[in-house]
């Protein structure tokens, strides 16, 4: 406990006597002070008990008493030690009138007590709290690190409430809560989940002080992780202010945790090697090969009707590699699908490979379905954002998804392709995602014989090739160039040696020329097949 005025008072040796403010005794204190300055506010810092002989006080004006009483009330003063018999032989009526008046505590003290033994008193008491609160961590970073070792974060939560007299969670990458102690506290701990995000806005360490959901609650949030990007989160809930004892206990815990944290960073980045190694024999054609390697670690995901993901962004793979892991469109897409499968208790196979991002989950699984929940809010927010330019398809470092259908392990390297394509369609339509069954809807185009299929493909491309006669601009090829680069704009204009922005333009003019639009995928597929039909000539 803290060394408070009541305990100055009750000392044998100090011989205090209380004149007035009785009521505030319980208040603790932080230093003694002996100062003799009519004026020593500036010096103050709070806390302290203040030690005068009132030289050069008029101790006997009752008016600058009041003055001078509330000025220290107003520092954070909490007391006032007057010693007598040396310049008065008492406390004079002024002064015990105005610190009872502002209810500050007056100690008398007497002429035999030096004002050096009050603050010996003081410090030898202030040192042993801090001892006691030293040896009170320790004690509660033995018992974490015990809990910790003895595995899941269930235990260390229930340590680390008790320490702390309160409620602790853990939340995951996504902010979803994971682990709470004591058990009722699930609820409380599941209204943070905005304030969690907040927080992993910021790079860690962060930290935060929100008020509970009760109003009892004082909430203290702290990102765990090493890296920019916070891997997960917890929460200490408690009626006051943290003491020095309960926080050696939080730091402990976040250190702990944070630990425990990149190890599981480490154990998932090996099992994402394996996960690799189990999609590329699914793709070979190896089923028996991929179980065997799997092992139990994905469960019956092998055995199941599984689909296939394919997200990519334009972002280069040295621009994402010098950025933190995880902290780009796929890395976030990846928190979440594997967020998800872990709250359902579901196996996930995630893997990046490359410029990709490849999950294989079961179908109708929370995987899945977290998926499509991702795409369908980044939709939300391209749309609250405006419109597209025109004739653009997905931005180069935005998110695009192609999902397949449901399959068996045999037809794996099916899924995948049918992924692929779906991700290509969704990057020239400019969806975030596409999903494979979607692409068999509505007809398809008639196959032509060779003649009628010439006869169409002069037929529409004579205007763009009468432009390009003119030698006004080259829209024809412009034209093949950003059809084969699936509208992709950089990669298009690379290839022609031009800039993105003259490509633009001339597409523009394909546009108008036509009277089509090439938002219109029967407009480009009619186009493409026009152009590789002329090929030959």
């Amino acid at each position: 406990m803290p060394l408070t005025l009541a305990s100055l008072a009750h000392h044998s040796a100090l011989k205090l006597t209380v004149r007035a403010g009785e009521d505030g005794l319980d208040v603790p204190v932080r230093w003694a002070h002996a100062s003799e300055l009519a004026d020593p506010v500036p010096y103050m810092e709070g806390g302290e008990l203040l030690l005068i002989t009132a030289l050069k006080l008029d101790a006997e004006d009752a008016a600058a008493m009041r003055r001078y009483v509330k000025r220290l009330v107003e520092a954070g003063v909490v007391g006032l030690g007057f010693a007598v018999g040396v310049h008065y032989e008492d406390i004079p009526e002024a002064l015990v009138e105005a610190a009872r008046e502002e209810g500050l505590p007056l100690l008398e003290v007497p002429r035999r007590t030096p004002f050096l033994a009050i603050s010996k008193a003081v410090s030898a008491a202030v040192a042993a709290d801090q001892y006691r609160a030293v040896t009170a961590g320790f004690a509660a970073q033995r018992e974490l690190t015990r809990q910790a070792l003895a595995g899941g974060p269930e235990g260390l939560l229930a340590a680390l409430a008790a320490q702390v007299d309160g409620w602790a969670a853990l939340y995951d990458a996504s902010g979803a809560v994971v682990a709470t102690a004591p058990e009722w506290a699930g609820r409380r701990a599941a209204r943070l989940t905005a304030d969690v995000r907040r927080l992993r806005e910021r790079a860690a360490p962060a930290s935060s002080v929100v008020a509970g959901p009760q109003d009892d609650d004082r909430v203290e949030l702290h990102s765990l992780g090493t890296g920019r990007r916070p891997r997960a989160a917890l929460a200490v809930g408690t009626a006051a202010a943290l003491g020095t004892a309960a926080r050696y206990a939080v730091h402990s815990a976040v250190a702990l945790l944070t630990l425990t944290t990149e190890r599981s960073r480490s154990l998932h980045a090996a099992e994402q090697r394996i996960g690799a190694a189990v999609l590329r024999m699914l793709l070979a054609g190896e089923p028996d090969h991929a179980r065997a390697v799997a092992g139990h670690l994905y469960g019956g995901l092998l055995d199941a009707p599984f689909r296939i993901v394919v997200a990519e962004t334009g972002t280069a793979p040295a621009a994402r590699a010098q950025s933190e892991p995880n902290g780009d469109a796929l890395g976030a897409l990846e928190e979440a699908v594997e967020s998800a499968a872990a709250r359902s208790g579901e196996a996930v196979l995630v893997v990046p490979d490359g410029e990709r991002l490849v999950v294989l989950a079961a179908d109708g699984g929370a995987a899945v379905a977290a998926c499509r929940d991702h795409a369908a809010a980044l939709e939300a927010v391209r749309g609250a954002g405006g419109a597209h330019e025109p004739l653009m398809g997905a931005d180069e470092d935005e998110l695009v998804v192609g999902l397949s259908a449901p399959v068996g392990p045999i037809a794996a390297s099916a899924a995948y392709k049918q992924a692929g394509q779906a991700l290509s369609v969704a990057r020239r339509r400019g969806r975030v995602l596409v999903e494979h069954e979607q692409m068999a809807v509505g007809s398809v185009v008639p196959l032509l014989a060779d003649d009628a299929v010439r006869a169409f493909a002069d037929g529409l491309l004579r205007p763009l090739n009468e432009h390009d006669a003119t030698g006004r601009g080259d829209l024809v090829a412009s034209l093949r160039a950003w059809l084969s680069r699936h509208g992709q704009w950089d990669a298009a204009a690379a290839d022609l040696g031009v800039h993105r922005h003259t490509l633009r333009y001339r597409m523009r003019r394909v546009e108008e020329i036509l009277g089509r639009s090439l938002d219109d995928p029967d407009v480009r597929m009619e186009l493409w097949l026009a152009l590789k039909a002329t090929s030959s000539d």
